[in-house]
């Protein structure tokens, strides 16, 4: 088995060709909205939903070229989702993946429909390369009103106000968890895990979402802007609840550590299949940026 490391810059940069592959080319009318479409997908970013996916599936013996198009498919998702929320009428950034945000490179009216078309190429291209009707109804579940959208709908809402820990966690089991459950059931989906083997994913899946909330509310109290690519301290700035704010930087970090090991403990069942995945939760809660 190839070590963590190597194998992550692989999927990395498979995953990368893929996009480039399946977003339209930037000479092709709309010229401007294509370029714009992939200068907000290419480039940049960690890839973390594509290496959920490709990890999931792997544990179901898939290859790679077997989980292209539903790790794909998340990840332009997730692509979707920073463009929008990036806009001026949202968090309102300058500054994403060390570059100038979609709205600010272009426009606010391309940011908007460059959104809009990520979106619906995630369910054409999982519809194109074998994506099942339960994958397509995952997929669009994760991205609703009752996944990242209503999510993100909570974080606006919550602006100003001060939650409890249980109503922080469900604001972000459905505006980061939900999609990150999506890209581990679709590799489980696409490898024909049973029943019990996609609850269990679930599961791991659900605390990861959170580690990764957590991690990423940690690094906007702790890291710079030059690091994160992304305008630091932000989340104070806009008086936002937080793990940090509502526990504290150790408090914080405790939980996460608990998190961490409550995503290793639903791997249990898959053995040294679940490595990947376990691997990963790592890097999730141990990663700078």
């Amino acid at each position: 088995m190839t070590d963590f490391s190597g194998w992550m810059a692989a999927i990395q940069a498979r995953t990368e060709s893929a996009l480039a592959r399946f977003l339209p080319s930037a000479d092709m009318a709309p010229t401007r909205l294509h370029e714009a479409m992939r200068y907000s997908v290419l480039g940049g970013g960690k890839r973390v939903r594509p290496l959920l996916c490709h990890a999931a599936g792997e544990i179901f013996g898939l290859a790679p070229d077997d989980l292209d198009a539903p790790a794909c498919a998340a990840e332009l998702i997730h692509a979707y989702s920073l463009v929008h929320d990036d806009l001026p009428c949202m968090d309102d950034d300058v500054l994403r993946r060390g570059k100038p945000t979609c709205h600010v490179e272009f426009d606010e009216a391309t940011a908007l429909l460059v959104g809009d078309a990520l979106q619906t190429l995630a369910f054409q291209v999982l519809a194109e390369h074998g994506g099942t009707p339960p994958m397509l109804a995952l997929l669009a579940h994760a991205a609703g009103s009752r996944g990242m959208a209503g999510g993100q709908a909570i974080d606006l809402g919550a602006v100003g106000k001060t939650l409890s820990v249980e109503e922080l966690e469900f604001m972000h089991i459905h505006k980061t968890g939900a999609l990150i459950r999506a890209a581990v059931l679709l590799g489980a989906h696409a490898g024909g895990a049973d029943g019990d083997a996609r609850a269990d994913l679930a599961r791991f899946a659900g605390r990861a979402g959170l580690l990764f909330q957590v991690v990423d509310d940690i690094l906007d109290a702790e890291a710079s802007t030059a690091t994160l690519g992304k305008t630091a301290g932000k989340d104070a700035v806009q008086n936002k609840p937080t793990y940090v704010s509502l526990l504290g930087i150790a408090e914080a970090k405790r939980k996460a550590a608990e998190l961490r090991a409550e995503a290793k403990q639903a791997l249990e069942r898959f053995g040294a299949r679940g490595a990947r995945l376990s691997d990963l939760t790592d890097y999730i809660a141990e990663r700078s940026f």
